[in-house]
């Protein structure tokens, strides 16, 4: 028994680490791809990032959600989404590690950045609402998950306006590093091409992070830990290496509001799903297993993304350990407050 268990663990971490190097490929000429098309469509790379890559990068996450929903662990459900968004704001922490020249958010605010941020936070916000009456539905659904969809939609019309019709604009930093493009990408390509190679990698993201996810649930169970510490860290990690790659895929090439954007469009569509997990709940409402450990993390999730925003608003230029002060409290806040989640 022990040596068939050694075996599995074994075969469980090798697709794990196969799927990683997948997704950190794919991600990489993703990134190339989605630059390309936010300027040939004239999208630009705040919305590109807040819609498509931050779709395309969330497909793992999502898949994982609804599918333990269907399955009626909805608490492994709520947990995971969660889970993935605080690790995505983490993860910008990392990506300004790696931008040398200035804090990536004084570089990356745009009004365009500073709405979806705010959308964010409200998004956020409306699932703590159903505390005061979880069990609540209407034909099988919490009105929650409606006001998710539509505040979901009336924001990326915000973000849109914001984009196009900014009522200010930041001051640009006073220089900037000019990458030098592949000779490839200076050849022009048609847009349907250019879609369907987007779509092929999205569809090879989410393959190599359903595969990611799968593993490393595996793996953390012989570890015999808790469903929701299971959910908010291991198959949150696991389901966010994509917008982790990304992101600093992005940072590296300059695309640097295309990096803000992939996170905080992510995050989005992490917590809308919600919506789509509590239709697939067969138990009433999913809002009835939040738990005292699912409200901290949603808590957790809204303080750092408001500490985002503030970054985005102060935009300062050099900070600690040449990072700002808010991936700083970033990186802080996420491993304090799940070294709390683990051992409460």
């Amino acid at each position: 028994m022990t040596e068939f268990t050694s075996d599995s663990l074994t075969i469980s971490i090798s697709l794990f680490l196969v799927s990683a190097l997948a997704i950190g490929i794919s991600g990489t000429m993703m990134i190339a791809i989605a630059e390309r098309l936010a300027k040939q469509t004239g999208l630009g790379e705040a919305l590109m990032g807040a819609l498509f890559l931050g779709l395309s990068t969330s497909l793992p996450g999502i898949v994982t959600s609804v599918t333990a929903a269907f399955g009626g662990y909805g608490e492994l459900s709520i947990s995971n989404a969660l889970g993935d968004i605080a690790a995505q704001t983490a993860f910008l922490g990392i990506a300004d590690i790696t931008y040398l020249e200035f804090n990536l958010e004084y570089v990356a605010a745009s009004a365009a950045t500073l709405t979806q941020g705010t959308l964010l936070i409200v998004l956020l916000a409306i699932p703590l609402l159903t505390i005061a009456n979880p069990a609540f539905t209407l034909w099988g659904i919490h009105p929650a998950s409606i006001a998710l969809v539509f505040t979901y939609i009336f924001g990326l019309r915000l973000v849109a306006s914001a984009q196009n019709r900014p009522m200010w604009t930041p001051q640009q930093p006073e220089k900037l590093p000019i990458e030098k493009p592949d000779p490839s990408e200076l050849e022009p390509d048609g847009l349907i091409d250019l879609w369907l190679r987007f779509l092929l990698l999205s569809v090879v993201l989410a393959i190599a992070g359903y595969g990611l996810e799968q593993t490393g649930v595996s793996i953390a169970k012989s570890t015999h830990l808790s469903e929701n510490v299971v959910g908010s860290l291991f198959t949150a990690l696991s389901t966010s290496l994509p917008e982790l790659v990304t992101a600093l895929v992005a940072v590296r090439r300059g695309a640097l509001t295309l990096a803000v954007s992939n996170v905080l469009g992510g995050n989005s569509f992490d917590i809308l799903f919600l919506s789509f997990s509590d239709l697939a709940y067969r138990n009433g409402s999913i809002y009835q297993a939040l738990t005292e450990h699912e409200i901290f993390i949603l808590a957790l999730t809204i303080v750092m993304t408001g500490i985002l925003v503030l970054g985005l608003l102060r935009r300062e230029k050099h900070g600690i350990g040449n990072i700002g002060f808010e991936s700083f409290l970033l990186l802080l806040l996420y491993v304090g407050g799940f070294l709390l989640v683990s051992f409460s």
